[in-house]
């Protein structure tokens, strides 16, 4: 049987009424006297999309560790907000699919919704239905992907038009994409939660066929934008007064010289590039290949696919290694965030991931490599022109929200790739403060105001502090047990 999905009426009539609840919320909660009124602000249990009692006992269990009372209740909030709010879990051909939006868009983003639900992982042994729901995700991400690998989010339904902002894109246009801005890692994160929920599950089913296919179209993808011959298949325009939501040069992008990396056109932001060599999208990149060589290899049993795919990995980094590092006059050795394979790079970090100070966090390198604590020390600092430092917190924005916008997100990454109680602790206490009174993360927030916020239904924010704070209890109990004040 297919589970209920709401129509695209239903869904925008649903994002209106969540909207309500937290102008509401933020009302009434716009200048809270203490921290701990916090509302508790998840739908009624009726209302909500998906129910685990894993999730449930994992929400219970964090509580009683945590002693901040307002930090309990973002904990009970923001951790099933994904499967609260956004998840549409049904069928097709027999097999679990489920279709994830990131909040107060409808359309299923390949990073964003593998990022939604990667949290839950942990918890798969526990729940068969959860367990189905994520097999569900990576068969439709598996779809996607064939529709179209250049594309970064989906519609429902093929049917479906573009969003509204993507009509007239000049780009190919393929039934059942929502908007095709080429991202690197649109093509790693559903790697990254395949493999992760292979090595969660054991499970080997969804890899079956139509999965071999959809990795050779990404191996494809990603050898097409080394462009060592020609400039590949795709390119990307649009009319707009915002110079990050367009592609230079007929839309293929500035200037680059081939040298084995992979061509991005958008950060994981969803704006252009200015050098096209984009350096932690290509790090996340190797990191991928060498999961989907695992895969392959134990999941799929295609030896050629593997194969091919350590060989990518292995050519991506040594080109990393020669042109994706920079000299930083106080810093030292650390990587770029752009290139363009001519000797000129674009030092600076966005909030979002892949970014610099993210990279630890997806695994593309330990925390403590030097490199990588030298480029973190520059993102941190006043030296990354899109670090912001204001009276409500510190952290990095970008130019998705322009100057002065500090995104939750990189907070959390901030304490993802600590090592001091001090400085997680510091974290927690500015994502604690800067909710609005809504009891949410958002997308960003006025470094000196947080009552100025973007997306009060952000669903990717609210779920990774829900992992951040599931960490901090497995690793950190006692940095939890202690109060922040």
């Amino acid at each position: 049987m297919t589970a209920y999905s709401p129509t695209r009426r239903e869904f925008l009539e649903g994002a209106a009424a969540w909207t309500l609840m937290q102008a509401r919320a933020r009302h009434a909660f716009a200048a809270p006297t203490k921290a701990s009124e916090l509302p508790h602000a998840r739908p009624a249990a009726a209302d909500r999309h998906f129910s685990s009692q894993a999730i449930e006992s994992a929400i219970s269990a964090l509580q009683r560790q945590v002693a901040d009372p307002a930090l309990r209740i973002l904990a009970e909030n923001c951790l099933p907000n994904t499967i609260d709010t956004t998840v549409f879990p049904g069928t097709f051909e027999g097999q679990p699919d489920t279709y994830v939006v990131t909040g107060d868009i409808d359309a299923m983003w390949l990073r964003d919704s593998s990022a939604q639900v990667w949290p839950y992982l942990a918890f798969v042994r526990q729940d068969s239905r959860l367990k189905a729901l994520i097999e569900g995700v990576i068969r439709r991400q598996t779809r996607m992907i064939l529709i179209d690998p250049y594309a970064n989010a989906f519609t429902r339904n093929p049917t479906d038009p573009p969003l509204s902002w993507a009509v007239n894109d000049k780009t190919e246009h393929h039934a059942g994409v929502a908007e095709r801005k080429w991202e690197i890692d649109s093509l790693c994160y559903p790697i990254r939660l395949a493999h992760g929920y292979w090595k969660a599950t054991g499970d080997a089913g969804p890899f079956d066929t139509q999965w071999r296919a959809a990795a050779e179209a990404v191996l494809r993808t990603f050898r097409e934008q080394q462009r060592q011959v020609v400039q590949g298949p795709y390119s990307f325009q649009r009319e707009s007064a915002v110079p990050y939501d367009t592609v230079a040069l007929s839309g293929f992008g500035n200037p680059a010289r081939p040298n084995g990396m992979i061509f991005s056109m958008f950060r994981p932001s969803d704006d252009a590039c200015i050098y096209p060599l984009f350096v932690p999208a290509n790090l996340f990149a190797v990191k991928a290949l060498d999961q989907l060589a695992e895969l392959a290899t134990h999941a799929a049993q295609d030896t050629g696919l593997a194969t091919r795919a350590s060989a990518l990995a292995a050519e991506v980094s040594q080109a990393l290694e020669q042109h994706g590092r920079v000299q930083h006059p106080r810093f030292g050795l650390m990587w770029a965030y752009e290139v363009d394979g001519y000797g000129n790079s674009l030092l600076m970090d966005d909030a979002n991931a892949p970014g610099l100070l993210s990279l630890a966090y997806l695994g593309t390198c330990p925390v403590n490599d030097p490199v990588y604590q030298r480029t973190r020390s520059f993102s941190l600092s006043k030296e990354n022109p899109y670090f912001f430092r204001g009276s409500a917190a510190e952290g990095i924005g970008g130019p998705h929200e322009g100057l002065d916008a500090i995104w939750p997100m990189s907070i959390m990454f901030r304490a993802f790739t600590s090592s001091s109680d001090k400085e997680i602790r510091q974290c927690l206490r500015w994502l604690r403060d800067t909710t609005a009174g809504t009891g949410f993360m958002h997308e960003s927030f006025q470094k000196n105001d947080p009552e100025k916020f973007t997306r009060p239904w952000f669903a990717w924010a609210n779920t990774l502090f829900g992992e951040l704070m599931l960490k901090l209890a497995a690793d950190r109990p006692a940095l939890l047990t202690a109060s922040l004040d």
